[in-house]
């Protein structure tokens, strides 16, 4: 039997309606002021200590989890944000360069604080009227941008074959599923594929997303075909050869912007073999994909309106709070196989008289209005606000590269595709000989595992690690639009002390 609040107790109040932004104001300044101080006490892009030291100290923050009473919501807040942002991993600190996890924009931050006020669900019309409006209009403006070809951009039809005997009529209209990144986004698209062709087969290189093998494996796909990829993208030719030797229907999945080195697939030569061979086309565009919008590197993406569906990711080049991805389709008839019927959601009658059928558009039902903040964004900057974003970072990359290739105590594993940068300690002269080529090569990929691990512990850099040909390289994936020339000197002072003690 549970214990009855104290007489007098006030009910909490709710952050909608006329009065939320009222209730919510004084809360704001609570948790902006926690973030500071948790900042401040970090001190640097990681906590220091290591995993047991971190744990220790939020719990000795925290305290109990459900306390018998209250603390109120200023406490609460103050208490649980200080000890989450003293101990957070800081995407906005220049030496915080391990992964695809980007410093959110203020605007999209904000446009995020009111989705979550607002809670507008996706899932039918009378949950988010405004909001299913908006996702529309954004998912065809971005979808454009992919396909600009189309009759949604340019009033004439040019869509890629959709299946081994039939190719996609005018008027066609790019669309776009709204998904929570590149893993649901990647399954959308083998998932779209099984239903318009059955058991496809999965043709991938080496270089692809584990999301891919992965999202094949839990749809009942027949196991990938893995096409080697040795110069860091998709080989040609073995891929020309694995389309000859498979005779039912194939989907080819190609990667614009990998996971290890940023590298990108021979796009439209991959595009000829597919159609050549009558198969289809995925392109993981998770990475490199808001290159669309830079007029200095678009050309980059050259081919990627062949494709018949494109994973883009916004919350890595595109500067958005988690989660904010999109699987882009020529063609919104695409998407129809996801039509689903549930009478309390999209009742026959309603959708007849009107109402928009939201259901078949993600295979989630309740969603956030995610599309908000993406669409403050491009309002706020526009395209070339967010084409000079992109600019910067990938500059800020071959900066990085260039100062690699100064320091006699660092090796650079090649110049930068994107925004990620591959290094490691230059071999000493002293084992360089040929029959110490082996042992040096064990020992210096022990040293790098060694700085990465020693560095994170001491909180002081949060660098990635690829293994590339063999060896293990230290990886900096830079998205952060703000860092300078100093920034890049300190992270690599912080190196080379350690490469040559």
């Amino acid at each position: 039997m549970s214990t009855p609040p104290p007489p007098g107790t006030a009910i909490p109040p709710l952050a909608g309606g006329v009065d939320g932004p009222t209730a919510l104001r004084p809360l704001l300044a609570t948790v902006l002021d926690a973030l500071h101080e948790g900042a401040v006490a970090r001190g640097g892009p990681l906590p220091a200590g290591g995993p047991d030291a971190v744990a220790k100290r939020l719990r000795d923050a925290v305290g109990p989890v459900i306390p018998a009473h209250g603390s109120g919501a200023e406490e609460a807040l103050h208490t649980l944000v200080r000890a989450l942002a003293e101990g957070a991993a800081d995407p906005a600190d220049p030496r915080c360069a391990a992964h695809l996890h980007c410093p959110p924009l203020a605007v999209a931050t904000a446009a995020d604080l009111a989705a979550s006020a607002l809670n507008q669900s996706m899932d039918s019309w009378d949950q988010a009227p405004a909001a299913s409006a908006l996702e529309a209009a954004v998912t065809q403006a971005v979808a454009a941008e992919v396909y600009p070809g189309t009759a949604a951009a340019t009033g004439t039809a040019s869509a890629p074959t959709t299946d081994f005997n039939t190719t996609l009529t005018a008027p066609a209209t790019p669309d776009a599923l709204v998904t929570t990144g590149g893993t649901e986004s990647n399954q959308l698209a083998l998932l779209l594929a099984r239903e318009r062709h059955g058991a496809v087969q999965l043709i991938c290189g080496a270089n692809a997303h584990h999301s891919l093998r992965r999202a094949a494996w839990l749809l009942g796909l027949p196991e990938p075909v893995t096409v080697p990829a040795p110069s860091g993208v998709i080989d040609l030719v073995a891929l020309d050869e694995a389309l000859t030797d498979l005779h039912h229907p194939r989907l080819v999945a190609a990667t614009a912007g990998t996971t290890d080195t940023g590298r990108i697939d021979p796009i439209p030569e991959i595009a000829d073999l597919c159609a050549r061979h009558n198969a289809e086309l995925h392109i993981d565009a998770a990475y490199g994909g808001p290159l669309l919008f830079s007029d200095r590197h678009r050309g980059a993406l050259d081919g990627l309106d062949r494709a018949h569906s494109v994973t883009l990711d916004l919350h890595k080049l595109g500067w958005q709070p988690v989660a904010a991805g999109l699987l882009v389709v020529p063609d919104r008839r695409l998407i129809d196989v996801l039509r689903h019927q549930a009478d309390y959601l999209n009742a026959e009658d309603d959708t007849e008289a009107g109402l928009p059928d939201l259901l078949g558009r993600s295979l989630r039902t309740t969603r956030r209005p995610d599309i908000l903040k993406v669409a403050a964004t491009l309002r706020a900057l526009g395209r070339s606000g967010l084409g000079d974003l992109v600019d910067r970072t990938l500059a800020a990359a071959r900066e990085l590269a260039d100062l690699v290739e100064k320091s006699p105590h660092l090796e650079l594993y090649e110049r930068p595709a994107l925004s990620t940068v591959l290094f490691r300690p230059a071999p000493d002269a002293a084992t360089a000989s040929h029959t110490a080529t082996a042992a040096a090569a064990a020992g210096s990929d022990e040293t790098v595992a060694d700085i990465r691990r020693t560095l994170l512990t001491e909180g002081r850099a949060v660098l990635g690690r690829a293994r590339i040909d063999g060896r293990l390289w230290l990886k900096a994936t830079l998205l952060n639009p703000h860092t300078t020339t100093s920034d890049l000197e300190a992270l690599l002072n912080l190196l080379e002390g350690r490469t040559h003690r």
